[in-house]
């Protein structure tokens, strides 16, 4: 399978250059030359799969050309030491919780994917690789713990100073060892813009081995199309019947495309919702047909917290740039903080479950749309403790429970190191490393 550039100025690439690269030299994402559809027998046996047999056979179809059907095998069990399970709230609503792996947020699946398959291919690689990661809350510490002590790989995670929640900001800042936390003066849109700008320049590409952990990497966002294969083969399990609406908290887009590439692979699924905060560009875009980044503001839905989406490049690609046919499969709905508090206030005295801010987003769309003859699952994308300032000052103190995993991430001492959102700082800086 060849990967071809969104900006198709430059030859296609193989997987390997594809993962090791993360942006390709014009800028643009990279993209598989064709979506192998699955046989209908597939969708038939489904049901009876575990989340790990359906991960391998979707990544079979997506990178069974490129890497032995055994060593893909031994990624997709490794990575996938959790469940994602499906849990019915009311009116035919069903949350996906997707906050079961080892930083208790959905990014788990493409971090601890992506670092195992890069450490395959740079076996025997003698030059050290440095992975470029900006975040805005969940992924660097997913990137990050997925990384952590592989051999000849360091990390980078940017960040925007005092834009994550403390618990995510713990989680890739205490880790030491191959991890290094970059805390920049900043929002998340200038730490990509750093991250993406060092890609680019010459200079810093001869010196060093750059790749990029965020979305923008095909190792990294393909594999969550994973959990949507789970999602229905869940549903159909219990003998849930109905067209099926994906409802899907939204930032930098990588997760809701993966569920475009599902749906592409034959995933007989209705239509998505794309719930956004008050950082609503493609909101707008679905509005007007007019796509204008901006930059971003903060929310108390912080991973969400996104002006310019990388991946939105990648939704324009899949249906050729034709708004038309983008809001046939895809409708928006956005919502402010007061909004987002509301409904988890309502949720967890209404249906006794407890919504983090971004779950709530997906949440109170699919409430919001979902129509007679539909199932609806929204994608509950991290633990509520993860946000538990936020969280209990909607719901009360004392009402979330801190899992032990998290607890223990807490006790580390932060070490992140200030950066500007100068390019030239950010450049010396590796420069120097």
């Amino acid at each position: 399978m060849k990967y071809y550039s969104t900006n198709k100025s430059i030859p296609a690439v193989s997987l390997m250059e594809a993962v090791t690269k993360g942006l390709a030299s014009d800028n643009g994402l990279f993209m598989p030359e064709r979506i192998d559809v699955f046989a209908s027998d597939f969708f038939r046996q489904i049901p009876e799969m575990s989340f790990q047999e359906i991960s391998f056979r979707v990544a079979r179809q997506l990178f069974g050309e490129d890497i032995d059907e055994q060593i893909l095998k031994e990624i997709v069990y490794d990575t996938l030491s959790f469940d994602c399970p499906v849990v019915p709230l009311n009116n035919n609503i069903y949350s996906l919780e997707l906050f079961h792996g080892p930083t208790l947020a959905f990014k788990d699946v493409g971090g601890r994917f992506m670092a195992r398959l890069l450490a395959h291919f740079l076996q025997g690689f003698e030059r050290e690789v440095n992975v470029l990661v900006a975040t805005s809350g969940d992924t660097g510490s997913a990137v990050a713990n997925g990384f952590l002590g592989v051999p000849g790989i360091k990390v980078f995670v940017l960040y925007p100073k005092g834009l994550v929640s403390d618990i995510q900001e713990k989680q890739f800042t205490t880790l030491g060892k191959n991890i290094t936390a970059l805390e920049v003066d900043g929002t998340f849109d200038d730490c990509q813009r750093l991250v993406k700008s060092a890609f680019l320049d010459q200079e810093l590409n001869d010196s060093m081995v750059l790749t990029s952990a965020n979305s923008i990497n095909v190792a990294r966002f393909l594999p969550q199309s994973f959990y949507y294969f789970n999602a229905y083969a869940r549903l159909q399990e219990a003998g849930i019947k109905g067209d099926l609406v994906f409802s899907v908290p939204s930032g930098n887009f990588g997760n809701l495309t993966a569920g475009l590439f599902a749906k592409r692979m034959g995933l007989p699924v209705n239509r998505f919702i794309a719930a956004n905060n008050e950082n609503d560009i493609v909101y707008q875009y679905l509005k007007t047909g007019k796509y204008e980044p901006r930059s971003s503001v903060a929310t108390i839905a912080n991973a969400m917290d996104v002006g310019a989406p990388s991946n939105f490049a990648r939704i324009l690609e899949l249906y050729g740039h034709s708004h038309t046919d983008i809001v046939t499969y895809m409708v928006g709905y956005r919502y402010s903080d007061a909004e987002i508090r509301g409904t988890m206030k309502k949720v967890f005295i209404e249906e006794n479950y407890m919504l983090d801010p971004h779950g709530a987003v997906g949440y109170r769309a699919l409430n919001a749309d979902l129509k007679a003859g539909e199932v609806g699952v929204f994608l509950e994308t991290a633990h509520p403790a993860k946000f538990t300032e936020t969280v209990e000052n909607v719901l009360g103190k004392g009402t979330v429970i801190m899992p032990e995993k998290l607890a223990e991430f807490m006790k580390g001492e932060k070490l992140s190191i200030p950066m500007s959102t100068s390019f030239s700082d950010f450049k010396d800086y590796l420069l120097k490393k």
